[in-house]
């Protein structure tokens, strides 16, 4: 009878690329796999299966350097890879071993071929159910069955994992070999960097002797239990469950601190453990993920930079023209200028304008000019103004300061302490505590989005108006979210009321990056007197992309259309809130709508919404950014889906468990630091 041994290898990990030639004391952890299970008495011949893919030429070079075999075969279809490698050796009997697991024991390997032998079945293994831990896995199984299944399998899941047609299709004698207690909590396998940190600091410990066994790894588990700390919060065959884009999301928090570039794309922020996390393509108001699923964006859009929808045709062809002339060079592009006389037309109380590429540096660029103009530091805001040190030093004050304004639990680490007392919030429509702040206080700029959640009360942003002219401070009016909503322009427009600044973001280049600040000359003027300065800032694509989107937006009056669109999405919310007697709160502008639950569960219910709707096919929470592409036909259907989520939610409020529904983590609703 001839035992092969069929390893499993690659380098195109989806959660730690490149794993199985980690170094452990210098030597790739597929090395060290191959001289212990060399040690095995009972296999006859050991290869290695890896894919085509080109990547993979270094590891086949390393493994016929070891003297081993390594064929080549499909890279999503793993049971081919297997079927063809071992049918070259002729086998009776085949092991199948994956490469990330470093601690296989040839002891543990033999015991369970002989288990096979000895039971006369097709299959035979340590993992139906698992009771050794996560990285002891051995498979025994015969060439013929292995071959049967890979006729006959049908699904990607079974094609990709190798075994489960041979374990779950009722055509073949299985057995299965348990440990005399459960160990299956133990995580020795390889996936993840914690896991790696593991692994290593076994090896380690053991020295120059590479062939301990599993009983000895599992002795120091009980009696330095500290050593495997760093991955037991990872769940077994946690990867066989996890879309591309969620492991993905696991490799980029050990890399980049808080895994992204923007806290509200954060996957925590909608579905923990479960949201796709990354896009392969965008289009309309679709987005497929990396692994090819195609969903409807009803959520935030790009968060709110794509009024025209995503990848618009005209925006993008003026775009590859662009690309195609040239985006930088030593001279200045000319569209800054078009683009500048273009959004000074749009607003005729402003004379000047500044170009940057993110809501922030607009926001903090307004703030600087605003300051040199009017010749003082301190700052009343109202509002979200981005994450710059002006903006998170009110938390300096108090660690909730900031709270109200939008997002919760923002940390002020890092900013200047000398800041504090230089920037003081005051609450939407209440005039009062804005005055008693310029009362109390050297107040040079107030800086406030003109409206967000709800409109102005008795006058208040005409009031505001009166009171920065009287006491000679600089208004700026922070239209990065609202601009071009509501109105051809800023959203300041339809309240009749004129700032002294103004900024523009988001919506401006359809979702290139450009951002604008715009304002009276005795005020932008003051800009020369400071230095704001960036190369990026000079770049060609923003402008060009912003010209065209402003010709887009003024031909199809795309803020009257997102308004409509909007108004029609709350509208339908509270028809099935009605419906089921649900009570919820509406907020944001028509365009940018959102809605609550009035419930201690609200954000376990946000986290249920989104769970749902991903399964049906929409991104989806408890907000909405309107695009023209959202038709009515897709709204209606979006609604359609959403009712029996509603449903559901009126159960739970009349005592159904809500979190025996939900599959993972509650969404957070603000800024938290990330493990």
């Amino acid at each position: 009878m001839k035992v092969v041994a069929v390893v499993q290898a690659r380098m195109g990990s989806s959660r730690l690329p490149g794993k199985v030639m980690k170094l452990i004391n210098g030597t790739p952890v597929l090395e060290l796999l191959l001289k212990r299970l060399s040690c095995s008495k009972k296999i006859d011949h050991i290869l290695v299966a890896t894919s085509d893919d080109p990547q993979n030429i270094p590891l086949k070079d390393h493994v016929n350097n070891l003297g081993f075999e390594c064929e080549t075969g499909s890279e999503e279809d793993v049971l081919s890879r297997v079927y063809h490698a071992a049918k070259k050796q002729s086998p009776d009997v085949v092991v199948r071993i994956t490469g990330d697991c470093p601690f296989v024991d040839a002891g543990l390997v033999d015991s369970i071929i002989m288990s096979f032998i000895k039971a006369k079945v097709d299959y035979c293994s340590n993992v139906a159910p698992a009771t050794f831990p996560d990285g002891m896995d051995v498979e025994v199984f015969s060439f013929s069955a292995l071959e049967r299944a890979f006729k006959l399998a049908t699904t990607d899941f079974e094609r990709e994992h190798v075994t489960p047609y041979m374990r779950d299709s009722g055509l073949f004698k299985t057995s299965n070999v348990l440990f005399s207690e459960d160990l299956s909590g133990l995580r020795w396998t390889l996936d993840e960097l914690d896991d790696f940190l593991v692994i290593n600091q076994v090896f380690k410990y053991f020295k120059s002797d590479i062939y301990f066994s599993w009983l000895d790894v599992l002795n120091l588990n009980k009696d330095y239990p500290e050593v495997f700390l760093a991955n037991e919060n990872i769940s077994r065959n946690e990867g066989s469950s996890m879309g591309t884009g969620q492991k993905l999301w696991n490799r980029a928090k050990v890399v980049i601190p808080g895994g992204n570039m923007l806290l509200s794309k954060r996957p925590e922020m909608f579905l923990p453990e479960l949201w796709p996390s990354y896009f392969e393509k965008a289009k309309g108001c679709e987005v497929w993920d990396l692994d090819g699923n195609k969903y409807i964006d009803m959520s935030i859009m790009g968060i709110g930079t794509n009024i025209l929808g995503y990848g618009h045709e005209e925006v993008d062809e003026a775009v590859m023209r662009t690309v195609g002339k040239g985006n930088m060079s030593t001279l200045n592009c000319p569209e800054e200028v078009y683009l500048a006389e273009r959004l000074i037309d749009l607003h005729p109380w402003a004379d000047m304008a500044r170009f940057a590429r993110s809501g922030g540096e607009a926001n903090s660029i307004a703030i600087r000019i605003a300051r040199a103009a009017v010749g003082k530091d301190k700052v009343a805001f109202c509002g979200y103004h981005g994450w710059h040190d002006w903006y998170l030093s009110a938390n300096l004050g108090g660690s909730k300061n900031l709270d109200g304004q939008l997002l919760p639990g923002l940390d002020p680490s890092g900013v200047p302490k000398g800041l504090k007392n230089t920037a003081f919030p005051f609450e939407y429509n209440d005039f009062e505590g804005l005055k008693n702040l310029l009362n109390i206080h050297d107040i040079g700029v107030i800086k406030m989005e003109v409206t967000r959640n709800f409109g102005p009360e008795d006058d208040f942003l005409q009031k505001v108006r009166e009171l920065a002219t009287d006491r000679g401070v600089v208004l700026i009016f922070d239209e990065c979210t609202s601009g071009f909503r509501e109105a051809f322009g800023g959203i300041h427009k339809l309240y009749g009321v004129e700032p002294d600044m103004a900024m523009f973001g988001k919506a401006l280049g359809n979702g290139y990056s450009i951002t604008a600040v715009i304002g009276r000359r005795k005020i932008m003027e003051a800009a020369q007197n400071s230095f704001i300065s960036s190369t990026f800032w000079t770049e060609r694509i923003g402008p060009v992309a912003a010209l065209k989107t402003l010709d887009v937006m003024e031909r199809e009056k795309t803020w009257d259309k997102i308004t409509e669109i909007g108004g029609s999405v709350k509208n339908k919310w509270q028809i099935l809130a009605d419906k089921y007697d649900l009570s919820i709160n509406h907020w944001g502008l028509n365009a940018l709508a959102g809605f609550s639950f009035e419930s201690a569960n609200t954000l376990k219910y946000k986290t249920l919404i989104t769970q749902e709707m991903l399964s049906k096919g929409y991104l989806a929470s408890n907000s909405f950014y309107a695009c023209i592409e959202h038709t009515e036909e897709r709204v209606n259907d979006y609604v359609d889906c959403l009712d029996p989520v509603f449903r559901t939610i009126a159960e739970c409020e009349n005592g159904r468990d809500i979190d025996i529904l939900i599959k993972g983590p509650v969404c957070h609703n603000g800024f938290k630091r990330l493990n």
